[in-house]
């Protein structure tokens, strides 16, 4: 059984990688329509057809990355449940300690230390694309460095979450899921007060723009729009990354409205405008609330639908899966990989959701600025550095664009014109 088990999943997963690089690399469709050849999306216009063709090659090869690393982690944790290498690693730890929470850290450390392993070649392959692509300019000390960091922050965290989540499992048999939920909320607003003062930092150095007028003319677009922001923060990307970006992060009085210095290099003043109306935009309309209103509703069905799976598959399938009880620390694995499928299905909902904000933010911005030319060109340089396609297989677009499609958002920007024009002729 153990074996049959084994070789069909891993046989699945393979078939699976099979079905999508020929989607990806053969049926999906990325053509621009013709009836937008020459406009302001056309690649053609803003591209030269090497810069096109390196777009689609980059594109396509992290998409297909993308869609073959969410189910190898899927894999990953089953197979260490089925191999009783879960199982291991809590025994290891009992038998290290009688204390619990270090049982919990030793347990932890080595089940991360193992997911790092497993997850590692993806990582190094998605770095390597993109220096190849010169996107990425990063050393490889320097993305190590990063990667370790990583490491160590979601070990402390995982730490903190998973203690806290198994003395709930072993405290509420049955609505466990509900006191982890609720204490969740507080949890993740916590973390999204502090990441700007004490995670970010960890990465990157901010510091206040340097550009005084610059500044002067993003805080008068931000005292129009009543937005309470004394600075605007730049953040140092160029030694990481030739790609551009702009972004809100925090929540109340951490809040931070952030440039890449890439960005400011690489962006007109008038281009920058428009970005930074544009991250306004995300306060003025309260983007942030409403994606923890969201989430708060999403975890409470995704709590409670992993636990009663959690429950269904220990009680059906425990000799299988090695686990003897839900409230074993070697459950976890199961825990995650339903959590993570979990996130992943819903990941079309909460980016269609995204979207629509974005395309909000966008409509902000270009009434916000009036200055349509530099939405147009800021557009057309994140698609040519960051070497994003236009056009992305829809695929594509429903499972990884948080972000309306250039398509979309450039076309936006011609209606609107003619939509100020036919206002303008109205008596």
């Amino acid at each position: 059984m153990l074996q049959k088990w084994a070789f069909r999943s891993v046989f699945a997963y393979l078939l699976l990688g099979v079905i999508l690089y020929v989607y990806l690399f053969y049926l999906a469709d990325s053509t621009l329509p013709q009836m937008y050849k020459g406009g302001s999306a056309d690649p053609e216009t803003f591209m030269s057809s090497r810069e096109i063709m390196l777009s689609e090659e980059f594109s396509t090869i992290k998409n297909l990355l993308f869609f073959l690393s969410t189910p190898y982690e899927w894999l990953f944790y089953f197979l260490i449940l089925i191999f009783g290498v879960s199982r291991a690693f809590e025994r290891w730890a009992k038998g290290t300690t009688k204390v619990g929470f270090l049982q919990t850290a030793i347990y932890l450390f080595w089940l991360s230390l193992v997911s790092y392993i497993a997850i590692f070649p993806f990582q190094f392959i998605s770095y390597k694309v993109s220096t190849t692509y010169n996107i990425s300019t990063q050393t490889f000390s320097m993305w190590m460095k990063d990667e370790l960091t990583d490491f160590w922050v979601n070990f402390l965290l995982t730490f903190i979450i998973v203690s806290v989540l198994y003395a709930l499992i072993k405290r509420f048999k049955k609505r466990w899921w509900l006191a982890a939920w609720a204490l969740s909320v507080p949890f993740s607003i916590f973390m999204m007060f502090v990441q700007p003062v004490l995670i970010d930092p960890l990465y990157n150095d901010f510091y206040p723009l340097q550009d005084k007028k610059l500044e002067a003319q993003i805080l008068d677009i931000a005292s129009r729009a009543n937005i309470p922001a004394e600075h605007v923060f730049e953040v140092d990307m160029s030694e990481k990354t030739n790609a551009l970006n702009a972004y809100v992060t925090g929540i109340g009085s951490n809040s931070r409205i952030v440039l890449w210095d890439t960005t400011l290099e690489q962006l007109e003043d008038e281009e920058i405008l428009f970005v930074m109306a544009h991250e306004m935009a995300h306060y003025v309309e309260k983007h942030i609330y409403i994606g923890i209103a969201i989430y708060i509703v999403l975890s409470f069905i995704g709590l409670y639908i992993a636990a009663r799976l959690m429950n269904w598959i220990v009680r059906k399938y425990s000799d299988e899966m090695k686990i003897s009880d839900v409230s074993n620390l070697s459950s976890l694995p199961l825990f995650l990989m339903i959590t993570s499928m979990l996130m992943f299905a819903v990941s079309p909902f909460s980016n269609w959701i995204s979207r629509y904000e974005e395309t909000r933010a966008d409509r902000y911005a270009i009434e916000m600025t009036q200055d349509k030319e530099a939405a147009i060109s800021s557009f057309q340089k994140l698609s040519k550095v960051g070497l994003s396609q236009v056009n992305p297989p829809l695929l594509v677009k429903i499972f990884r664009y948080g972000h309306p499609t250039m398509l979309e958002r450039l076309n936006m920007l011609e209606e609107y014109e003619i939509e100020e024009k036919k206002e303008e002729k109205t008596p």
